[in-house]
């Protein structure tokens, strides 16, 4: 622990913005990655309870359900639902319309990340070369015998900013990167759903129509 204070004090006031850039992008990644898991359960458990109506073809039942759930999917199918009886284009423009509105709410913040990445980065390069400028300033009024011993002690503080910079843009790089796949991933889900609850309508309004084909088959046949 001292190590690290004293790492962190040899680096100079640059140090405190890398350290202000990392602590957001922390803060940013914990609220994206429990929001994110937590959408991705809700939206398996919905699908799970919206499953057994829509192959019953009690879709009041299914419409009740995907109305009073607060998950990415459920407002999705809800929309779908909101198009029954329609074409069958119809419910899946509705559908898509569903996605496009829940996507931001999903990729929301996460580009941030790298952004802050970049910036700590940054921070750490100008640090360094602030620190470098200081430090030739200084050897230059320096006499010949400590010119060498101030120059390489002032050159390995002044690395430290860029060394701290990259100690906290590898990290966010490496959580924006997790958190887009863990988003696409999510995204991919509520399309599959999407086209799964299109073709179990589909289903059973198919079988409906036979149903019902039969039925009249039977009352028109003569006696």
């Amino acid at each position: 622990m001292d190590g690290v204070i004293k790492f962190f004090q040899d680096g100079g006031l640059h140090m405190l913005p890398i350290a202000l850039a990392f602590a957001a992008g922390l803060a940013i990644a914990i609220e994206r990655f429990i929001y994110l898991s937590r959408e991705r359960s809700r939206n398996q458990a919905i699908w799970n309870a919206l499953q057994p109506p829509l192959n019953a073809g009690d879709f009041r039942k299914a419409a009740d359900i995907a109305n009073q759930s607060t998950a990415a999917l459920g407002r999705m199918i809800s929309y779908g639902m909101s198009r029954l009886g329609r074409r069958a284009e119809d419910i899946e423009l509705a559908l898509e319309e569903g996605l496009m509105e829940i996507m931001p709410r999903l990729e929301k913040r996460t580009g941030y990340l790298s952004m802050l990445a970049n910036v700590a980065t940054l921070l750490g390069l100008l640090g360094t070369i602030m620190g470098l400028i200081d430090a030739f300033a200084a050897v230059a009024t320096a006499s010949a015998s400590e010119k060498a011993a101030l120059l390489s002690a002032a050159i390995s503080v002044a690395m430290n900013a860029t060394a701290f910079g990259l100690v906290a843009a590898i990290p966010l790089l490496m959580a924006s990167t997790f958190l887009l796949s863990r988003t696409a991933e999510i995204v991919d889900s509520l399309e599959m759903a999407a086209v799964k609850f299109t073709n179990l309508v589909r289903k059973v309004q198919i079988e409906k129509e036979i149903a019902q084909a039969k039925a009249q088959a039977s009352t028109a046949r003569p006696a």
